[in-house]
């Protein structure tokens, strides 16, 4: 088997030779009785996890008497975007892509509809979440296979001590490895965040909230609206922004803000895992990736980190989250094949073997595979990424949900939540200013 890794030059590369109708795709030469099979996976923030994901291919193919390619492609300067781009114009290049949270919409009319992997998956390990099935299921069949590869969680990760000692809450008993203690749980709202934020920025240990427009204030700024009821566009397309719900979140962003560092405004997504890991931030929301850092560079911080999930508000508690996907184009000359490996790739044993290899990093998408030793293990602290992921009465969320799937993308893109926030807390404009802009802004995604 041959893996390659795609680099930049590469991918302009194959860009270019998209507009002759061929992409330079490197193939193993040989043939065999199953044929020939290419991979663009994302090579993962995990080295390991990449070569496990390598090795299981070849596991496959070797059985499967198939002739295949994995090229392990990464997100930096969206290389694996522009190689997504380029095949899907070209209509050539790999048989299997792996796509971020947003992108099986995008390329939803060149892809082979993967019903019969994804059906006899849930029926053998359980439904998915509402949020999962929203982004990767169009016009009524599942356009992608979700995999736990690449797809995360971004709860609340803090610090044991400061929060014991500025906030008097011990977050290890509220959410420990097992059972959540309910009295701790009701308690744990929005407004008990905010006075938690303010009591950790008076001791000097503010949270370390992105407040900027990179993907993970996206994802963190949107769950409180979804927490709140306060919906941007309705399941029918209607823009409802402007609401009771909408204003009472706004006002909550103004009293937040006061509480947290100005660096925030400017933060990019490693913004806030520096400020953890370095000992400045007593709070961050994000994957386990700040703690494995942490675990390395700084483990005298990563004893003191604990995950757990995200504050309660009106309509219940919401953990924001993004899903990975793998899609077969319709372009394919193997398609019996891609959806044979995606199936393989699927299953409890090659999924456990990716989410321990990821340290608890990965988000497993059903509900029956949520019990992978590594999330009650993994430490020290023992158990500290268990509650990364949704359970009990938590529920899985990602901004734009539940308006049609074009305007929800187009409000993740545009980052059209922290920019209406910013106008009413950073650019002096009124609340009832804040939301006729946002108003504006969707009505131009609904006539792009």
């Amino acid at each position: 088997m041959n893996r390659t890794l795609l680099t930049r030059r590469t991918v302009l590369q194959t860009a270019a030779l998209a507009t002759t109708a061929t992409l330079a795709t490197p193939f193993v030469r040989g043939a065999y009785a199953a044929g020939k099979l290419s991979f663009g996976v994302w090579d993962h923030w995990v080295p390991k996890e990449s070569e496990v994901m390598v090795k299981l291919c070849n596991e496959w193919a070797a059985k499967e008497k198939v002739d295949i390619t994995v090229d392990l492609i990464t997100s930096n300067g969206d290389k694996d975007l522009l190689t997504l781009m380029a095949e899907g114009q070209a209509r050539a290049g790999h048989d299997i892509m792996g796509l971020r949270t947003w992108y099986v919409s995008a390329q939803a009319d060149n892809f082979e509809p993967v019903d019969d992997v994804v059906l006899p998956l849930i029926e053998k390990y359980g439904k998915t979440t509402q949020v999962c099935e929203y982004l990767g299921k169009i016009n009524g069949h599942w356009m992608g296979v979700p995999t736990a590869y690449g797809s995360s969680a971004l709860p609340p990760c803090a610090r044991i001590d400061l929060f014991k000692q500025f906030v008097g809450l011990d977050v290890q008993k509220m959410y420990p490895v097992g059972p959540p203690d309910k009295e701790l749980t009701d308690a744990w709202t929005w407004e008990y965040f905010l006075t938690a934020a303010e009591k950790c920025f008076k001791g000097g240990y503010p949270f370390g909230l992105p407040m900027s427009t990179c993907t993970d204030a996206i994802n963190n700024n949107g769950v409180v609206f979804t927490a709140y009821g306060a919906q941007m566009v309705d399941v029918e397309g209607n823009i409802t922004v402007k609401s009771d719900a909408t204003r009472q979140v706004l006002e909550y962003f103004q009293r937040l803000v006061r509480f947290l560092p100005d660096s925030v405004w400017a933060y990019d997504n490693a913004s806030n895992n520096k400020a953890l890991i370095s000992g400045q931030a007593a709070l961050i929301q994000n994957p386990p990736s700040a703690y494995a850092v942490a675990k390395r560079d700084a483990p005298d911080i990563a004893k003191q980190l604990w995950t757990f999930h995200s504050p309660k508000g009106p309509k219940g508690r919401f953990d924001p989250s993004g899903y990975y996907y793998w899609s077969i184009w319709n372009f394919s000359k193997n398609k019996s094949a891609a959806k044979s490996l995606l199936a393989f790739l699927s299953m409890r044993e090659s999924q456990d073997q990716l989410v321990n290899t990821s340290t608890g990093f990965d988000l497993p998408v059903f509900e029956n595979l949520s019990d992978f030793k590594i999330y009650e293990e993994e430490g020290p602290p023992k158990g500290t990424n268990y509650n990364m992921v949704p359970r009990g009465d938590v529920i899985a969320s990602i901004v734009g949900y539940p308006a049609p799937l074009k305007i929800g993308t187009q409000m993740w893109a545009q980052a059209t939540v922290p920019k209406m926030i910013a106008q009413c807390t950073q650019s002096g404009k009124s609340i009832n200013a804040a939301m006729d802009w946002a108003e504006s802004e969707i009505e131009g995604f609904l006539r792009s």
